[in-house]
């Protein structure tokens, strides 16, 4: 009669050994990919993509276990009006301190953040539904397991002062919440609102465009001339930067001196 009951304490053991070999390589890939210069970068972008894939198929969990669900969207669509209010908000701000950088109209705005908005849902993914679900089977208290992974998202984002201090908050929140109503989606939305409307309202110099591990070390300044003088076109960073990861990985500016 104790035999069944030690293979699943075995069972129990093994998956909380493969949930922390998971996120350990998880975690890993993603610091290579944030700390490698071009062109080796785009190698392990590849590769941190393909590894996680695996090993999120491998783990044969339920989509709506890790919050890919339509249930309590409508509930934590408060998420998205708070976003919405911050953003206005520190878009007021910026207009007042004249560092704001408006897009000419809608399209604009579409064109310039369409892909940091996608990668935005993939960075709330890897948070949520990879991490921390994974987090959860090896801490037994919930909230304990919620600050460890926003940990683990803030530091991702080091050297970079402002993006350290803004992650921590926000990945502390989102963690929360997601406890709460086990959806990732309002999440992704109000982290694409929250993540454009730092791009468009801090100056370049003081978050690096965004940029973190040795992007932001080796970031330099595309312009002399103060704000106020720049188009609008000059003030938002390429399509090409947000499409090959928003801070964490983003590349160079393409007119930036190597």
């Amino acid at each position: 009669m104790g035999l069944p009951a030690v293979g699943v304490k075995v069972a129990a053991k093994r998956s909380r050994r493969r949930d922390l070999i998971e996120i350990a390589i998880g975690y890993i890939l993603i610091l290579i990919v944030i700390w490698t210069p071009r062109p080796w970068q785009r190698y392990f972008w590849l590769a941190a993509v393909l590894g996680i894939g695996i090993m999120i198929a491998a783990s044969f969990d339920h989509p709506r276990s890790i919050g890919l669900r339509g249930g309590n969207f409508l509930g934590s669509l408060w998420v998205v009006v708070a976003a919405l209010m911050a953003s206005a908000v520190s878009i007021a701000i910026a207009a007042r301190l004249n560092t704001l950088r408006s897009p000419a109209g809608p399209m604009d705005l579409i064109e310039n953040f369409w892909s940091y908005a996608i990668w935005a849902g993939v960075q709330q993914f890897l948070l949520q539904c990879f991490f921390l679900t994974r987090l959860l089977r090896l801490i037994p208290k919930p909230r304990s397991a919620a600050l460890v992974a926003a940990g683990l998202f803030a530091l991702a984002h080091l050297p970079n002062p402002v993006l350290s201090i803004l992650t921590i908050v926000w990945g502390t929140a989102a963690c929360h919440i997601f406890l709460r109503y086990r959806n990732v989606y309002p999440l992704a939305i109000a982290h694409a609102i929250l993540g454009i409307t730092i791009a468009i309202s801090v100056p370049g110099h003081l978050d690096h465009n965004m940029r973190v591990g040795l992007g932001y070390l080796r970031y330099q300044k595309r312009w002399p001339l103060p704000p106020v003088q720049r188009s609008h076109r000059d003030q938002i960073a390429s399509t090409d930067a947000w499409v090959t990861a928003e801070a964490a990985t983003r590349w160079p500016d393409r007119h930036a001196r190597p």
